[in-house]
């Protein structure tokens, strides 16, 4: 394939799925050819309750190592929408600082879990109310919310998604697409999301998912669309982060694990389908 044609992708990923220790997390990222990271906890400690002190061994252990963040991976949004705003203001405020001490402009966030009972509807002005906070707050600091798509929350489809982006209508709040999670909630994501939802479309997460079971999967060996997003994120002239999120070995609230083996296989699967895009990741 021709030089003209090759896309590059920076590689990151989920180091936490990985081992709960950093240096462990490095040295397979570098392994697969990462040349980034995705912080969403160091030595088992969440990035909202990282102290500064930890914040900066991290940093230091990065440097050495020669990787840099492509975001860190917060929790904000994924509590219930009754909780007052100032309760994710503040832990926002936190997660800022950890994102200035680890160089990144990045924040994944999520839109909001509901009641028992309540429908999407009955939550949405609540859930705009935050949303705009927090990319207010965002802006102010100078940095971008990556708003991922996640079963339960009220972005959980393509149309929630984009009700969020237009109204919300922030530089500092995007898009972190997943397209296992699009499958979870009945979405084919390629067909009936991507179009709607380019405009925003700012980071990558990787993952597949089976539609019958849920189960997430390599890249390809699901419902996903992955071959087809792909194809088209590349033809879009896409230049950001590719993020590896495998979930391979276990899922829990906050996140997911997979070990180093499995996730080695995750990445060796989307290597595979982005080599046969054109694209080379680094």
């Amino acid at each position: 394939m021709s030089k003209t044609t090759t896309a590059v992708w920076p590689l990151s990923g989920f180091g936490d799925e990985i081992h709960p220790d950093p240096a462990v997390q490095c040295a397979v990222l570098l392994a697969l050819g990462a040349s980034h990271i995705e912080v969403r906890s160091a030595w088992g400690t969440n990035v909202s309750e990282l102290e500064p002190q930890q914040v900066a061994a991290l940093k230091e252990i990065l440097d050495e190592q020669g990787l840099k963040v492509s975001a860190v991976a917060s929790p904000i949004g994924k509590v219930d929408v009754g909780l007052p705003i100032e309760h994710e203001l503040d832990r926002l405020r936190q997660i800022v600082s950890v994102a200035n001490g680890l160089d990144t402009k990045y924040i994944r966030v999520f839109s909001f879990f509901r009641a028992e009972g309540q429908s999407a509807e009955d939550i949405r002005d609540d859930v705009m109310v935050r949303m705009g906070a927090l990319a207010a707050l965002a802006a102010e600091a100078g940095v971008v919310l990556l708003h991922e798509n996640e079963k339960g929350i009220y972005g959980d489809t393509p149309e929630h998604v984009l009700d969020i982006m237009k109204t919300v209508d922030s530089p500092a709040l995007r898009i972190a697409w997943d397209n296992a999670n699009f499958v979870q909630v009945g979405i084919k994501p390629y067909t009936e999301g991507y179009a709607m939802l380019r405009p925003y479309l700012e980071y990558f997460q990787v993952k597949d998912a089976l539609a019958a079971s849920g189960e997430v999967v390599p890249s390809g060996e699901g419902d996903g669309e992955l071959d087809a997003t792909i194809a088209a994120l590349k033809a879009d002239g896409f230049t950001g982060f590719a993020s590896l999120e495998p979930h391979l070995a276990s899922a829990h609230e906050l996140g997911g694990f997979s070990g180093p083996a499995a996730f080695g296989a995750a990445a060796r699967a989307f290597a595979a389908l982005a080599t046969k895009n054109g694209i080379e990741l680094s």
